[in-house]
């Protein structure tokens, strides 16, 4: 690569914006910088124009950094992502989100460079573009929690089932319930290859932890695990059934998900 990379700076805090834009414009790695103060707007500008890379906020109203990150890993030729945090301690890419590396605010230039340094040579070797990486990025496989005022990362394998509550969606988990800002139909959408199945037009339940099917005093029909019941509608029983029967011929019940 010899033309220095095009970048993408996403954040919804002017100040942070600018200073990140800054650093960015003086690596030498880098040929061509822009700057979007939400993530709606980013997405605008990405399909109007190629980047090599975004840099991406994680905290930011509406769309955050997550939902935008599993967005951009639909494109055909995806972006390189890179995580920004002001959360010292939520290793972002240990928890399996995705992207390449994450940066703590505020960005120091030494580090911005290693990290630049790891993102040339993704896109030198990826043929053109951050395809390599872009199949590996699974920005929902952990989620941002406020737990006693602190941002910490629940990960989809820890959770057994997910109950529907108005936008938001209450995540069961061994650890406790945890309520994060997103509808159900779109959980759907992000795990629904990951193992989650919908039992009930308010419940996605994760066919690792379904310990068994059983009927309730009524005669319907309840999905048991760990942590408690959930209840599977006539609409949704076959392909449950189905689900836990092809899980089981593949060796995947009773064991956590893989890779997450």
């Amino acid at each position: 690569m010899t033309q220095g990379l095009r970048v993408l700076a996403v954040d919804d805090v002017p100040p942070a914006l600018a200073e990140l834009c800054r650093l960015l414009e003086e690596a030498p790695e880098v040929a061509a910088v822009s700057g979007a103060p939400d993530a709606v707007t980013a997405l605008r500008m990405i399909q109007s124009e190629p980047f090599d890379a975004v840099f991406l906020d994680i905290s930011m109203p509406g769309l955050d950094g997550l939902e935008m990150a599993g967005l951009l890993a639909k494109l055909s030729e995806p972006p390189v992502i890179v995580f920004v945090t002001a959360h010292e301690g939520h290793a972002v890419a240990a928890y399996g989100i995705g992207a390449i590396d994450y940066l703590l605010k505020p960005v120091r230039a030494e580090r911005l460079s290693a990290t630049l340094a790891r993102v040339v040579k993704m896109v030198a070797g990826g043929g053109g573009g951050a395809e390599p990486v872009a199949r590996q990025t699974d920005a929902m496989a952990a989620l941002p929690v406020e737990v006693a005022g602190r941002t910490r990362y629940v990960r989809r394998s820890e959770v057994q089932f997910v109950e529907a509550h108005g936008d938001y969606v209450r995540l069961h988990t061994p650890s406790g319930v945890h309520l994060v800002r997103i509808p159900i139909s779109r959980m759907e959408e992000y795990w629904g290859g990951a193992g989650f199945v919908r039992a009930h037009r308010s419940f996605l339940v994760a066919l690792a932890a379904v310990r068994e099917l059983r009927s309730d005093s009524a005669g319907g029909l309840l999905a048991h695990t760990d942590l408690g019941d959930v209840p599977v509608s006539r609409r949704h029983a076959r392909e449950l059934r189905e689900q836990l029967l092809s899980a089981a011929h593949r060796g995947e019940l009773d064991r956590p998900e893989r890779g997450a």
